[in-house]
């Protein structure tokens, strides 16, 4: 009889142990699964931000760019202007 009980005991501590586990194995997979749905946004959120500061800075570039060309076509054309000046006043 005491066998019995022993072994009923046992049974009762391995079964009691298995269904912690169990839940907490369950509660880690949805804390796990939290966390990377939060990484997940979070990342999104980042790679927004660098796409929307890439496409300032383009902007910016593209900006710079036209104005450093609209200066050297001045430019240009004023050295253009002199030279014909230039060239006709000593004929």
């Amino acid at each position: 009889m005491k066998k019995l009980f022993l072994s009923l005991a046992a049974l009762a501590l391995v079964a009691s142990v298995y269904s912690c586990r169990d839940t907490k194995t369950e509660e880690n997979a949805e804390e796990t699964a939290e966390t990377m749905m939060d990484n997940a946004e979070e990342s999104i959120e980042e790679a927004g931000d660098a796409v929307e500061e890439a496409a300032e800075e383009t902007g910016d570039a593209i900006e710079n760019a036209a104005e450093e060309t609209g200066d050297a076509i001045e430019n240009a054309a004023d050295e253009t202007e002199e030279a014909v000046k230039d060239a006709t006043d000593g004929q």
